[in-house]
């Protein structure tokens, strides 16, 4: 009847806040003595009541006046407190839990940390960890910002310090690395400042500062109106003070005190420069710390705060110290880890970065990894040599280069972040492992890159670079619209946007020049019904020596997260797969790539024109190397460490596409009936926060059982149309297909009178803005049928010119807020119908059943752990 309690954490944000989108310490910091026995007896008690065996998670409100507190709640399992506990103390939760399951005492259970000591025992922290979320709510236009009792971020950070204050500034840069820390990011007037403290949104911390840094509102006030306790608001007014002293200095004059307290509490190097006088840059203030003697010390996480010595090398930095806990590594490869799960970036970019270390101890060599997400495999310390939960930061980076005289750095497997950091750590003296800097830079700059494709006779869409609004207009007139405006060095197209008019491009062009102030914009023409084809390789010296080819059902037009990407390709005909080889070889030949890279094509008739290379990993690296086979990003680390990869069998250009006898399909997952407001249409920045791939024989079934995977259910009898008249003849045929399988369609007044003219038999339902009108003719309303559960699926596809923009967003929001599937893509509404067509006739699965939902729903039933409603 052994029970321990492993972790207890507070939220910073009151109750009423979704704890996944609350800002989380671990230990609690202010509970009592008695507080704290309180709970942990209570819990204790639970436990034992309920006869849990394993890992259990209680969540308690405590009210902050008195002792009386209430259970919200109870998880008798791993929950996602239990991985950020795991990864805040270093006790493996899962790992143990998994081994009281199978009957072995906890005395008998080792710490994994220390090797020596028994897993029945209480951790105890000699540090600081705070959990910030990560949210990408500026990616959907329309969307509610208010955070509540349902989780809206889309992923975390770990922050570790030695106090509340280094911790959570910590935590800050890592959740952004645009946020110098705990500083005003907006410029809110009054009642703006008033209303973001009263109602919390992602930005609520960021009036916090405003609010201090200003001395609009004291401590009390801001207590009154968010409910955050006294002693957390005392510590951010704490970092306050001390940047309002540095502020009265210029980098020569800085008291060294004053310098080692700013760094004891968080800040960083370019944090302060910001601050002091005079403008100095953060290699100034580097300087004249080194030069002062202070540098960050580097200490272990081990469970039982430095009670016992620890055998792994799950290690931290902190100015809080007066010693190392470790020896320096003294060598080894670096890989720089993905950072916060976000739109663009997530356990894709994770698989590549443990796939990578993986490869690198298996030819022996040493591996240190830096990241700082708790959610990820490539933060377990089984993992690598060493594992820094640590900030993808220059200055970071550069202090544990230094430190462990590393061999070099692999920036390449871990998406965006790392790749940013490139030309700042080699101006550094930093060695880049694979591809050279100055390459990397030339495929990230746009206009280098669109330059450089030209020079060598590679086919791209007409472009110019943004030098005034007054170009791009005229550009814009010469091609015509749509037109595309690209920022460089960003991810998951972040500020990318199509322009259907002047007024559009003008403040696609003012957006795209805030994200990318530092960089060029370009824009460029807009290809409008091509088909997007990618190239995802593996070269060395310039040479490719693995590659994978794939194809997207969506037009070009949609971004390459978002969309449903085929492998084999289906559709690409050979003289296009002969452009695509051709172009991949000379810009790999001309940037001397060494590594990962991913090439994007757009193809249309003759024209296959290059838009963009990714000289890293991508995101679709994981499911071309599933799909194939073969490990691409074991083979690009090789390639980069220098040794051989012929014993691999990769697929390249020279060889036929693998596989042949079956075909891979990979989907994406979408988050829109969490997001408020937001429209569920997809462009081109991405909005995905996930996916799935299948394979199947043919491309219907693997595109078919993908689907469904994303929890998409075969509709049942109803099915709802609206598009608009230019897209008529491509949709007729779909629809024919869907009325032959038995399907009653209903469409909107303007898609029934095409529909019924192409001799498709449907019923008229009304548009939403003309509900009185078609009360008096006896029509039915749309939304009406949706959310009397009347429709199993809405096809509505969206188009610049259509006169219906309000009934069209009311008429998809309304699908996502009652649980009706939806599609708004002309390519995969002609795919499903192709796919369901196979299925009716039952050419797709080899079982046959009635449904392939309900043959996955039927698996489910055996399994004690799922429920089959989870799959709707």
């Amino acid at each position: 009847d052994n029970c321990v309690t492993v972790c207890n954490m507070e939220n910073f944000d009151p109750l009423g806040i979704h704890t996944g989108d609350s800002i989380v310490m671990a230990p609690s910091q202010t509970l009592s003595n008695d507080e704290y026995h309180m709970l942990r007896d209570t819990a204790v008690k639970v436990v034992r009541h309920l006869g849990i065996i394993g890992e259990c998670n209680i969540q308690y409100a405590l009210n902050p006046k008195s002792m009386e507190y209430c259970i919200i709640e109870v998880n008798a399992r791993l929950s996602r407190s239990s991985a950020l506990a795991s990864k805040a103390t270093g006790y493996p939760l899962a790992f143990v839990a998994a081994k009281l399951a199978l009957g072995i005492p906890m005395t008998e259970v080792t710490n994994a940390v220390t090797k020596k000591t028994q897993s029945c025992f209480e951790p105890s922290l000699d540090y600081i960890v705070t959990k910030i979320p990560r949210w990408d709510m500026s990616k959907f236009e329309g969307v509610d910002p208010q955070i509540g009792s349902a989780m809206k971020s889309v992923g975390e950070v770990m922050g570790i310090g030695r106090t509340v204050e280094e911790s959570l500034q910590k935590a800050m840069r890592m959740v952004d690395p645009s946020v110098p820390g705990f500083q005003p990011k907006h410029n809110y007037e009054m009642d703006g400042l008033l209303e973001e403290l009263h109602v919390p949104t992602d930005q609520r911390i960021f009036a916090i500062a405003q609010a201090m840094h200003e001395k609009t509102l004291s401590v009390d006030e801001i207590h009154d109106i968010t409910k955050i306790d006294h002693w957390f608001l005392r510590r951010l007014e704490g970092i306050v003070k001390c940047w309002d002293e540095m502020e009265k200095f210029s980098v020569d004059d800085l008291p060294v005190d004053l310098l080692k307290e700013a760094k004891m509490k968080g800040y960083s190097d370019v944090q302060i420069s910001k601050c002091l006088a005079g403008s100095p840059t953060e290699d100034d203030v580097r300087n004249k710390r080194t030069s002062a003697g202070i540098t960050p010390f580097t200490k272990q996480i081990d469970t039982l705060a430095a009670e016992f010595p620890a055998e792994t090398n799950y290690l931290y930095m902190t100015y809080h110290a007066s010693e190392n806990d470790v020896a320096a590594a003294d060598g080894g490869v670096m890989v720089l880890g993905s950072g916060a799960y976000r739109i663009g970036s997530s356990i894709e970019f994770d698989w590549c970065g443990v796939s990578c270390i993986r490869a690198l101890r298996q030819m022996g060599y040493k591996s240190t990894m830096v990241n700082y997400n708790p959610e990820t495999v490539s933060t377990d310390y089984d993992e690598c040599d060493q594992l820094y939960f640590e900030e993808l930061s220059r200055e970071r980076i550069l202090d544990i280069y230094e430190r462990d005289n590393s061999d070099g750095i692999i920036v390449s497997v871990g998406g965006q972040i790392p790749n940013n950091l490139v030309v700042p750590l080699d101006k550094a003296g930093v060695k880049i492992m694979g591809t050279s800097p100055a390459m990397i830079d030339n495929a990230e700059d746009r206009m280098k890159f669109s330059d450089m494709i030209d020079e060598i006779g590679v086919q791209q869409p007409r472009w110019r670079e943004l030098s005034s609004v007054e170009s791009a207009l005229d550009f814009a007139a010469n091609v015509g619209y749509p037109v595309l405006v690209r920022p460089s060095y960003v991810l998951s197209g972040a500020a990318m946007n199509v322009a259907w008019t002047d007024e559009q491009l003008k403040a696609c062009l003012t957006e795209a020049a805030d994200v990318s102030a530092e960089h060029p914009v370009v824009i460029s023409d807009f290809i409008e019904g091509a088909m997007e084809i990618e190239f995802d390789g593996v070269c060395k010296d310039g040479e490719i020596i693995g590659c994978a080819i794939h194809e997207h059902i969506e037009q070009a037009g949609v971004h390459s997260g978002d969309a449903t990407l085929v492998l084999p390709p289906q559709k690409i005909t050979s003289y296009q797969m002969h452009r695509v080889r051709d172009a991949a070889k000379k810009i790999a030949k001309r940037l001397n790539l060494t590594g990962p890279c991913n090439i994007q094509f757009v193809a249309k008739d003759t024209d296959v024109m290059c838009i963009e290379c990714n000289v890293r990993a991508s995101r679709s690296f994981p499911f071309v190397s599933k799909t194939m086979g073969v490990d691409f990003i074991e083979a690009a680390t090789r390639a980069i460490v220098g040794e051989d990869t012929s014993d691999m069998n990769l697929p390249t250009l020279e060889t036929r596409d693998r596989p042949s006898n079956y075909v891979g399909v990979k989907a994406p997952m979408f988050s829109f009936t969490r997001l408020r407001g937001a429209d569920p249409v997809l462009g081109v920045e991405m909005a995905s926060t996930g996916e799935v791939a299948c394979f199947g024989a043919t491309k219907e079934e693997a595109f078919l059982k993908a689907l469904l995977s994303t929890g998409f259910p075969m509709p049942e009898k109803n099915i709802l149309l609206s598009v608009q008249g230019s897209l008529m003849k491509e949709v007729t045929h779909s629809a024919w297909k869907l009325h032959e399988m038995g399907y009653t369609i209903y469409a909107t007044k303007t898609t029934a009178e095409g529909l019924e003219a192409n001799g498709v038999p449907c019923q008229v339902l009304g548009y939403p803005t003309e509900y009185e009108q078609n009360k008096k003719d006896g029509i039915p309303n749309c939304i009406d049928y949706i959310k009397d559960e009347k429709i199993d699926l809405v096809i509505n596809i969206p188009t610049y010119e259509s006169k219906r923009l309000k009934d069209n967003f009311e008429m998809r929001r309304t699908s996502v807020d009652y649980g009706v599937p939806l599609l708004t893509n002309l390519n995969l509404v002609t795919e499903f119908a192709n796919a369901a067509e196979k299925f009716k006739a039952g050419e797709l699965v080899g079982l046959k059943p009635d449904s392939l939902f309900d043959h996955y729903t039927h698996e489910a039933e055996g399994d004690a752990w799922t429920s089959p409603t989870e799959f709707h």
